[in-house]
């Protein structure tokens, strides 16, 4: 792999232990990928809570805190696993809450900054065409990609924040030309109406591609599309199929057209989605529950402050079931706004819970299950519901509208 100057000073140690493990482990990255040099980021996105670090990534952290290391460029930080003015009553373990406050000062002293957010593209960070980044969080990493053309791929932890000491990453993937080319022809003739549905069609392909190095091409996606639906999107496109890239025709910057996307030629392979392929997809979450839903979640990613807003309009004068538990999950950004505008205090009215900076998969929900007796959560994400089932609940996968009115009436109606 080829260093410039500055990169030779970090490998052999000249700005500290923290930068060079850094570069070290990117380098090993790098060859591994095929990477021939490493690329200047100037932003940064880790995934930075208890739930994915464990007490071993905790203790690392705490090794390169006590390293003084410091990011060179502005990183910001995932959804979180513990909204700490609601830990006790959510019932989560002590233990883990404080762990969680003690993480967050060690990155603190990092100079990282606690955004707690997954959409970070939506409040925080929107990258620029052709920007090199190095995002963490499946669904963070696929918007940049598409929507904005930046390039990143998946960074695990340990990546992003290396690329936070380094201002570099590997040059391979995503950030290369070649790689963001369209390979497969999604003709879209389905109504979506709902976010519901948008993830839905992410499913359609995922469960089919299954593959990072695939780049699904869209076409039949008449009229406006909102950042939601972009979002709901993608965060399924990753959580289904592993993918890191899309292309909508007319809609993201890299497709004006189809021939464009697909860089000159067009792809053999074609997925039709259909009404009755995205119906099949909530058929595959079907509604086998006794009673009401213990849980109805809105979360995967969190909410934009124009879904918190539709939620607020569908909880007005309403009640949550008293044995039904609702879960709205945002970033502080969006609470804020969402208490200035009312929102809020309508959702909370309802009887609802509107948690800052987390999402509900990260909330070791396996303990907060057990202590509540937790069995069945209906969702309009696809995401959630393609991860809650490895933790021991029943999912209903609908669309947003059936899911509130399942939290308010405390039934099964399908819809």
């Amino acid at each position: 792999m080829i260093l410039t100057d500055e990169e030779e000073a970090m490998y052999g140690g000249a700005q500290g232990p923290a930068v060079q493990w850094a570069i070290d482990q990117q380098i090993s990255v790098g060859r591994a990928f095929g990477a021939s040099r490493l690329v200047p980021v100037n932003r940064a996105h880790m995934m930075g809570d208890m739930e994915v670090l464990g007490e071993s990534g905790f203790q690392f952290l705490k090794s390169l805190h006590g390293q003084q290391a410091k990011v060179r460029v502005p990183t910001t930080t995932n959804a979180r696993c513990v909204d700490f003015a609601f830990a006790e009553r959510l019932r989560q373990d002590p233990a883990m809450v404080a762990r969680e406050a003690d993480l967050r000062r060690t990155l603190a002293g990092m100079g990282v900054m606690l955004t707690d957010t997954c959409i970070n593209y939506q409040t925080i960070d929107q990258p620029h065409f052709g920007q090199h980044v190095a995002w963490g969080d499946t669904g963070t990493v696929i918007y940049a990609n598409s929507v904005y053309g930046a390039r990143t791929n998946f960074e695990s932890g340990p990546a992003a924040l290396a690329a936070g000491l380094t201002g570099r990453t590997p040059e391979y993937g995503f950030h290369k030309p070649e790689n963001r080319i369209g390979t497969l022809v999604v003709e879209v003739t389905a109504k979506l109406d709902d976010l519901a549905d948008w993830g839905a069609l992410g499913a359609v392909v995922g469960r089919q591609v299954n593959d990072y190095w695939q780049v699904p091409v869209f076409v039949g996606i008449d009229g406006p599309v909102s950042s939601d639906a972009l979002k709901h999107l993608g965060a399924s496109l990753a959580s289904y199929g592993s993918l890191a890239m899309f292309h909508i025709v007319g809609v993201t910057p890299e497709a004006p057209d189809l021939e464009t996307a697909c860089g000159g030629g067009l792809p053999d392979r074609v997925v039709v989605a259909d009404d009755a392929a995205i119906q099949a997809v909530f058929d595959s979450y079907p509604m086998v529950v006794d009673g009401p839903f213990d849980l109805v979640v809105l979360t995967g990613p969190q909410l934009s402050l124009f879904e918190l807003e539709r939620t607020a309009d569908l909880l007005t004068g309403e009640r949550v079931h008293p044995e039904t538990t609702l879960i709205v999950t945002t970033n502080a950004q969006n609470r804020q706004a969402a208490a200035e505008l009312g929102y809020l205090e309508t959702i909370r009215s309802a009887g609802g819970l509107v948690l800052a900076g987390v999402c509900f998969y990260l909330m070791a929900v396996p303990t907060m299950r057990q202590a509540f007796g937790w069995r069945t959560l209906m969702t309009n994400s696809a995401k959630l519901a393609n991860i809650v089932g490895g933790y021991g609940l029943q999912a209903v996968f609908r669309r947003t509208e059936a899911c509130l009115a399942a939290a308010i009436k405390g039934g099964r109606r399908d819809g």
